[in-house]
């Protein structure tokens, strides 16, 4: 029986994805691109706008969100780390267009940093999609924060989790443990900012973090006494240029 046209596009990905891991030429052409665009050298995340807010993301991670919030269908979205706020409103937007498609209701986006920033939280405040997003202003692993999330859960169906706040292993090791369970079946935990342990040392001088102590060695050691979750490598691949290598966590358990 001949596949349908959509059906036969997305083999035809797949085949190419597979030949990508091993084209020796093409990962090395995007390793070198991912570090001359780094931190310290051009400085390119810190280039791009959402909605008229900074957002620091590579763009194709957030082609690779907007293809998971898409098929997931989330009514909530929980963010450790605020910054500028252009995540937060990247998965604003997104929740708006389900909505106005009439996949979901209500969608939100709660927001969660230790510190925001009196002139991030006005600008967030004052933007069109502020109805749709709540901040916290807390540390994303305290347990009075952890408790509010808890509760604020309690009103949604099917949540996904993107946690990009302090890279140390061990905080994102407690938040992995901590908000991994609201994770809804189906839905991911993206861990940001594990390339870390793969990027030169300079691109993560004068941080907190480094090679050995990052998200991505975090990421290793949840998984392996977590059942619930699985490297979704089919994403980082079809990429090639990513900022969250072993970074998106499927939910496969309830």
């Amino acid at each position: 029986m001949q596949k349908k046209p959509l059906e036969q596009y997305k083999q035809n990905m797949i085949e190419r994805i597979g030949a990508y891991k091993t084209n020796s030429s093409l990962q090395k052409a995007a390793n070198v691109f991912f570090e001359e665009i780094g931190i310290g050298k051009a400085d390119y995340v810190y280039n791009l706008f959402w909605l008229g807010v900074p957002i620091l993301q590579i763009p194709q991670d957030l082609q690779a969100l907007q293809e998971i919030i898409w098929d997931v269908k989330p009514d909530l979205i929980i963010e450790t780390g605020i910054a500028w706020g252009g995540s937060l409103l990247f998965s604003a937007s997104m929740l708006a267009i389900l909505e106005a498609c009439g996949v979901i209701e209500n969608g939100h986006v709660l927001g969660i940093d230790i510190e925001i920033r009196p002139h991030n939280k006005e600008a967030i405040s004052k933007h069109p999609l502020s109805k749709k997003i709540t901040m916290f202003e807390g540390s994303s692993i305290d347990k009075n924060t952890i408790e509010y999330v808890r509760l604020f859960t309690k009103n949604y169906k099917r949540i996904m989790v993107c946690l990009d706040s302090n890279h140390t292993h061990d905080h994102v090791l407690s938040e992995l443990e901590a908000y991994a369970p609201f994770v809804s079946m189906g839905s991911y935990c993206m861990v940001g900012d594990t390339v870390i342990e793969d990027a030169p040392q300079e691109m993560v001088s004068n941080r907190p973090w480094c090679k050995g102590n990052n998200p991505k060695t975090a990421v290793w050691e949840f998984l392996k006494t977590n059942d619930r979750f699985v490297v979704d490598k089919d994403i980082e691949n079809k990429l090639l240029i990513t900022a969250a290598p072993d970074g998106y966590l499927r939910c496969v358990k309830d």
